[in-house]
């Protein structure tokens, strides 16, 4: 009989690895804030974009690296609300909230929803595997929704959807709805795993693919439209699923994402679409 292998301990080097993604992410949060209160929106929308690039590869490579830990998982929830809760919600008040004398309790209302929403996150998936939906919208994208939302109002397609409608009410109208949306019980998938053999994997695949290429050629155009269109699915599947009493698809018997090849991802190690 082989002796049993001992299980070797990840280098010190790869522990820092997924927790300098994460504090990668709190840099472009920051520096998104910093950009807006300088008027430079568009460069702060980037910032909240990069950060999230940052968030879904934190959790990727601390699962392949074997580096995953509780401290890293409480990192990415601290960081998650700032980047994508206070970050954003500061980005609309500079753009437009601060020429309103209390328009300003609406950063409080979104950030306060995302902290509920992240904290609620670690509550409920505390040691439980990886889930093929979320209880709620998750705070990136609603961050990532509202950060592009000044990109979209900017663009001539905008004004052929909402001409008679100031993007600044719509702003603090979509800023309320992304708000609670955060806290409700709306179940909204989760990215899956990239594989060519599912139908789920092969989507997020060509998704991933078409939000590379639309970064460089339609980034205004492209990203807030997305982002809506994930917002409504969530909506309209629950609705579904209260008008005829049946789950969404991807709320079945097996709720858990299709992992053939990585049955010891423990657990989903923070909120992000990944």
């Amino acid at each position: 009989m082989r002796p049993k292998r001992r299980r070797r301990l990840p280098r010190p080097s790869l522990v820092m690895l997924p927790n300098g993604f994460t504090l990668a992410n709190l840099f472009f949060g920051i520096f998104a804030i910093v950009a807006a209160s300088r008027g430079q929106h568009v460069q702060a929308g980037w910032y909240i974009l990069i950060g999230g690039f940052c968030d879904a590869l934190d959790g990727r490579i601390a699962r392949a690296t074997n580096t995953g830990s509780a401290f890293g998982e409480e990192l990415d929830s601290l960081v998650d609300a700032i980047s994508f809760g206070v970050a954003p919600a500061l980005m609309m008040y500079f753009a437009v909230l601060r020429h309103s004398g209390w328009d300003w309790i609406l950063v409080f209302l979104f950030s306060a929803c995302a902290v509920m929403r992240l904290a609620r996150f670690n509550v409920e998936s505390s040691g439980q595997p990886k889930q093929a939906y979320f209880k709620g919208l998750p705070s990136p994208a609603a961050g990532g929704t509202l950060a592009t939302y000044y990109w979209f109002s900017q663009t001539p397609l905008y004004n052929e959807f909402f001409i008679d409608w100031p993007w600044e009410t719509i702003m603090r109208l979509l800023m309320v709805s992304l708000s609670f949306l955060m806290i409700s019980d709306v179940p909204y998938p989760a990215w899956p795993k990239l594989s060519f053999r599912t139908l789920h994997g092969t989507l997020g695949i060509l998704v991933l693919f078409s939000s590379v290429l639309a970064a460089f050629f339609l980034p205004k155009e492209f990203f807030f439209p997305v982002g809506v269109t994930y917002v409504l699915t969530g909506i309209v599947l629950a609705i579904l699923r209260g008008v005829f009493e049946v789950p969404p698809p991807f709320e079945t018997a097996g709720a858990h994402l299709e992992d053939d090849d990585d049955d010891d991802d423990d657990s989903l190690t923070e909120e992000s679409l990944t």
